[in-house]
Parts: C-alpha cells; sequence; structure tokens
C-alpha cells in the first residue's frame, strides 16, 4: 500500500511560510498567468469567429486543440495549487484539524460561479450556453480531491486511468438521456461552448495533486528555480495569476465589448 506524504513541518525559510499560512510560489502565480493570456488569446478568436463571421473555425484543427492545452494547464495548476493550500492548511491548524469543510466551501463557491456564467450564457446566447465548463469542473473536483490530497502514486495511477477512460466516453459514447453530461456521457446532439465533464478532466486534477505533492512536498519546494519574480514581466505574470477568477469573469465582455464598439464584430442587440 503507498505510504500517504508525510505531514511533519520541515526546516527552514519555505516551511516557516507554509506554517503561517502564507507561501505562496511565484512559478505557480506566473504559470497561471500565462494560462490567462492563452486563455483570453483563444476566446478572442472564439468570439472573432463565432460572433463576427470571420473563416476561423476556432472550435475545430489547431484552436481546438489550443483550447484543450489551456484547459489542461488551468486544471492541472488547480490540482497542484489545491495540494499547496491542503499544505498551508495542515502546517497551520495541525494535523488533526478538520479540513474538509472549508475545500468544500471553496468549492461550492466556485461551482456557484459556473452556475452563474451558465444562466448568463443561457439567456444570451442559448446556442452556446455553458452547461458544465471549466468552473463548475474545479468547483466539483476540490472536494472530490480532498480524499487523494495524502497520496502521491496513487494519484498518477488514477489520474492516467480516468484520463484515457474519460476520453474514450466523450468521443466515442452517445446516450438517449441528458442528465449525465456533467459525468462525460453526453446526449445526441449535445454542444455547449465550455465542456469540461468530470470524465476525463478529474484524471487531470489528480495528476496535478501528483505533482504538487511530488514538487511541493508537505508544501515546500523540492527543486532548484533562480528566483525570477522580481522581473516586471514575472511580476504581471503573477498578478493575473493571483487574480484568475476575476480575469475570467471579466475579460470576456471587455472582449466583446471593444470587438463590438469597433465594429469587427455585431451582436445584434439593437435591431
Amino acid at each position: 500500500m503507498e505510504q500517504t506524504v508525510s505531514q511533519a513541518k520541515p526546516a527552514g525559510s519555505d516551511a516557516s511560510a507554509v506554517a503561517q499560512g502564507r507561501a505562496r510560489y511565484w512559478e505557480v502565480d506566473a504559470a497561471r498567468g500565462v494560462a490567462i493570456i492563452l486563455m483570453v488569446i483563444y476566446h478572442l478568436v472564439y468570439d472573432l469567429d463565432f460572433f463576427g463571421g470571420y473563416p476561423i473555425e476556432s472550435v475545430s484543427g489547431f484552436w481546438f486543440y489550443f483550447a484543450d492545452t489551456v484547459a489542461t494547464m488551468f486544471v492541472f495548476l488547480a490540482g497542484l495549487a489545491v495540494t499547496l493550500s491542503y499544505s498551508r492548511a495542515r502546517a497551520a491548524s495541525g494535523a488533526e484539524a478538520r479540513l474538509f469543510p472549508r475545500f468544500l466551501r471553496r468549492g461550492l463557491i466556485i461551482f456557484a460561479w459556473g452556475m452563474l456564467i451558465t444562466l448568463v450564457t443561457y439567456f444570451l446566447f442559448s446556442g452556446q450556453a455553458i452547461y458544465f465548463g471549466i468552473l463548475h469542473l474545479i468547483g466539483l473536483a476540490i472536494p472530490l480531491a480532498y480524499p487523494f490530497l495524502r497520496f502521491r502514486l496513487l494519484n498518477l495511477a488514477l489520474g492516467a486511468v480516468l484520463v484515457v477512460v474519460g476520453y474514450y466516453l466523450v468521443y466515442n459514447v452517445r446516450v438517449d438521456v441528458p442528465w449525465f453530461y456533467w459525468l462525460g456521457l453526453q446526449p445526441y446532439g449535445f454542444y455547449s461552448s465550455d465542456y469540461r465533464p468530470l470524465l476525463p478532466w478529474f484524471g487531470v486534477m489528480l495528476l496535478g495533486v501528483f505533482a504538487g505533492n511530488t514538487l511541493y512536498t508537505r508544501g515546500v519546494r523540492r527543486f532548484g528555480i533562480p528566483d525570477l519574480s522580481h522581473l516586471s514581466p514575472v511580476k504581471a505574470l503573477s498578478f493575473m495569476g493571483r487574480h484568475s477568477l476575476l480575469i475570467y469573469f471579466v475579460h470576456q465582455p471587455v472582449i466583446i465589448g471593444v470587438l463590438s464598439a469597433l465594429g469587427i464584430i455585431d451582436l445584434g442587440l439593437f435591431g
């Protein structure tokens, strides 16, 4: 049986920051910032395609894989980040602390934001509504991942299996009822502009947990890296990474508003 990741407090400055609940790693925030920029690029392309009628084919070919790559980055980093949060909470509160309600609450809040997006997109763009997108996924995956946060190799094995099984379901299986699309079982004719079902994407989340427990064991960085956090581009990326949820919400209205004001797209909202 696999041993769990030890929760003994490590020594050193990083360990002190973990124990005080304030440890952040610039490279994680910056990586999320890169994902944010790629997301904005993709949604710009998507808006030009669907609202502007430009022949870009944003949901097939290169741009399809581009979108999947961006989603993979977000979900993988979410898995990694939740292990850091778990380690900080364990170090600050003690091994016997009941932490699950904290992760459940965080997941429910993110899932609720996802449901808000569902309502907005359903009433404004019903043909492209987001029924189970990346926020729904992460909101559900955070509490589901909690029992696995203490493990390392188990997450590697289970994550890989879920990815393989999930991709098979998404691309090869269709069902007659719509109640399991959140799991990866799509009804015939189902379409959503951002569809990230639990399978295979929870597998990506668990791979992120594996990476977090391997590279940041007990919340402490286990590899050497030059400190680039003082560089202006890295500061900008890290800032975006720390505010990724806010940027996620505002970037599409901003993009659509600017493109519409410039006459590049026409939403047809005023006649």
